[in-house]
């Protein structure tokens, strides 16, 4: 029988979902090459930071005051890595959680995606 999953209420939850999906990224053949390098040793630091994020991003915290966008510039980006990024943090999202919030961090992320990729002149 499948656990019952609830929606991210918690500052714990938006940590589990961080970390969860980050460790994701950190195995994918396509996505870990371009994280690795620019985080490398300092992962405990970008997740805490990527938790403020999306903590302030889904439960209004206001711990994150910062610009993304700034951060990911300056990478070498294709559409493939969005779009495996997405899948990978819909998949999360669906493993951990249901309800509103899930379904607005999956809408949040959406957004993110298709705006770096406007900024970057990725294709869609």
């Amino acid at each position: 029988m499948e656990a019952l999953r609830h929606d991210i209420v918690t500052e714990t939850d938006v940590r589990a979902l961080v970390e969860t999906f980050y460790s994701k990224v950190r195995r994918d053949d396509l996505l870990a090459p371009i994280f690795e390098p620019v985080i490398g040793n300092n992962w405990d630091h970008h997740l805490g930071r990527m938790t403020d994020f999306w903590s302030t991003l889904l439960l209004y915290t206001r711990k994150f005051n910062d610009d993304p966008l700034l951060k990911h510039l300056p990478l070498t980006l294709i559409k493939a890595h969005f779009d495996r990024w997405l899948l990978l943090f819909h998949r999360t999202v669906d493993e951990l959680f249901q309800g509103q919030i899930a379904e607005n961090a999956k809408k949040r992320a959406y957004s993110i995606a298709r705006i770096m990729k406007a900024v970057k002149s990725i294709e869609q």
